[in-house]
């Protein structure tokens, strides 16, 4: 108990003096560490060369060998005591590594605590409900408005489909019936004047003749209004000549 006591004197550990920090002890148990693991290599030589005189002198010179032996035996007791004094020195080493880690974990975490205690403490529940409630709120009305802009107006007017349809068709009609009036060119063709005296079974193939000549073959150019002056019967007649 008194030499307990005279260490933590002499390591600032008694109740009269502040205690290192955890850093300090874990550099001073890593000194320690280093100290004795450069005191077990040396045992370990010391040994080894014990042993090697032990051979040497084990017929020649039984004294000296002896002495060796009992040597090399007090080395390896304190390297045995070294190994257990390592095995506790790392043991604590880990535990206060260990206990500063937590240290710090609880002290980050107080401050984080704080920290959102501060934030906090400006705020109602009942004020976030509230916040969320507008928001929502908010959210519906521009939905509202934003499907009542994309739907079509029709300023208060309503038309029948169908009916529209209808009158497009009867528009396309006489577009159609005017363009087939236009086939037949700008002046106006009348139609050929119907024979008054009855037309024979078959014209005689030398009046065909004549009348191919004089209505095809003319050196001057007939004229639409000549070729009009033909009656039906005569352009039948060529139709057949032609064919």
């Amino acid at each position: 108990r008194k030499t307990i006591d005279r260490l933590q004197k002499g390591s600032g550990g008694g109740k009269g003096g502040k205690g290192p920090s955890p850093q300090e002890a874990i550099q001073k148990l890593r000194e320690t560490e280093e100290m004795l693991t450069k005191k077990q290599e040396f045992l370990e030589k010391k040994i080894e060369q014990e042993l090697q005189i032990a051979k040497k002198n084990g017929t020649k010179n039984k004294r000296a060998a002896l002495q060796a032996l009992k040597r090399k035996k007090r080395y390896e007791k304190q390297l045995a005591q070294i190994d257990g004094t390592l095995s506790t020195i790392e043991f604590q080493r880990e535990a206060l590594e260990n206990a500063n880690t937590n240290t710090e974990v609880l002290k980050n975490m107080g401050f984080a605590a704080k920290a959102m205690k501060s934030a906090h403490e400006n705020m109602d529940i009942d004020k976030v409900d509230d916040l969320m409630q507008d928001i929502t709120e908010q959210q519906e009305l521009a939905q509202e408005i934003s499907d009542a802009i994309s739907k079509p107006v029709g300023f208060g007017e309503e038309f029948d489909e169908d009916e529209l349809l209808a009158e497009l068709d009867e528009l396309e009609q006489e577009e159609l019936d005017k363009n087939l009036l236009e086939i037949g060119g700008p002046e106006n063709v009348p139609l050929p004047n119907v024979p008054s005296s009855s037309l024979p079974s078959r014209p005689g193939k030398k009046f065909l003749t004549s009348l191919y000549y004089n209505y095809e073959l003319t050196t001057a150019p007939v004229s639409i209004s000549e070729k009009n002056s033909f009656t039906f019967w005569e352009i039948s007649c060529l139709d057949l000549l032609r064919s």
